[in-house]
């Protein structure tokens, strides 16, 4: 028997780049993909011709993406903003911690898996802090084992 499919909770800014996404594919890349093939047959015997097996690997690949995107999009669940506790870290939560061993302050919030961006301090909650994170209050310390070792975060604030 087949596992029921595990909801992906995003926001509606999330959810709306991922359509944006797999409108593009569908059109802009196949279309530009399928252009590549036809150029690559007009050059003729196919058993020996790698433009046409690179574009239609290409092809495989943009196909698997595209059908990975919209598994997502189906099984997208809007997270509304208003309705999160800010007493303990949940999804789309900005926290706020320490580090204990070295005493650097960072801010987090915490998204699923498609929208985390290190670089806009948004990380997965399926990632080791993410995951460490989850469910904690203010004043807790999460202890969390990253590669480079474990590493103690006092969680300082949340907000939504």
């Amino acid at each position: 028997m087949a596992e029921a499919p595990r909801p992906v909770y995003l926001t509606a800014e999330g959810l709306q780049k991922l359509k944006d996404e797999i409108r593009f594919l569908r059109t802009t890349e196949r279309a530009r993909i399928a252009d590549a093939i036809a150029e690559a047959r007009a050059h003729g015997d196919l058993s020996e011709n790698a433009e046409y097996d690179a574009a239609k690997e290409e092809q495989g690949k943009l196909e698997a993406r595209i059908a990975q995107l919209e598994t997502t999009v189906s099984n997208a669940r809007i997270v509304d903003e208003s309705q999160i506790d800010s007493s303990k870290a949940y999804i789309l939560s900005k926290v706020t911690v320490k580090n204990l061993k070295t005493g650097s302050k960072v801010a987090f919030t915490l998204v699923s898996e498609q929208e985390a961006d290190l670089k806009q301090q948004k990380i997965s909650i399926n990632s080791p802090i993410g995951k460490g994170l989850l469910g904690k209050a203010v004043g807790e310390v999460a202890e969390i084992q990253v590669p480079a070792g474990k590493v103690a975060f006092e969680i300082l604030d949340i907000t939504r």
